[in-house]
């Protein structure tokens, strides 16, 4: 399933608008929704993990009516490679590894294209 194409613009912290130097306020930064396309009206993308503690993620979930900041755990499924789904535990729509992001696929073809001998995978018979 292919990502989902949410953005959200999120803006600078209040510390941080503190800390600027005086007429140069931070931009917005923007985010985009981790999940797969086909979930709930909650988008989510996490921002950072402090040190993968249970609950430890912080992501930024976000509707058409609000945004909030939440700490989460992650969620514990993993895949046949024995790694871990890169979301939060009880996430809609599908784990991580059946989530793509088609703008970075279309990159990786182009780029497989161009310089095949960095792509083994890839190749004919490669497995990819």
């Amino acid at each position: 399933m292919n990502q989902c194409t949410a953005v959200a613009l999120l803006p600078p912290p209040d510390h941080v608008i503190a800390l600027s130097a005086p007429g140069h306020r931070p931009e917005p930064g923007h985010v985009l929704c981790e999940l797969g396309e086909e979930h709930d009206d909650q988008h989510a993308a996490m921002l950072w993990d402090e040190g993968g503690r249970p609950g430890s993620a912080v992501w930024v979930r976000w509707n058409t009516e609000r945004t909030e900041l939440v700490p989460l755990p992650w969620c514990s499924a993993l895949d046949s490679r024995n790694e871990a789904c890169g979301l939060f535990a009880g996430h809609p729509s599908g784990h991580s590894w059946e989530v793509t992001d088609p703008t970075d696929e279309a990159i990786t073809r182009v780029l497989a294209e161009r310089h095949p001998r960095l792509f083994p995978e890839r190749r004919e018979g490669g497995g990819g």
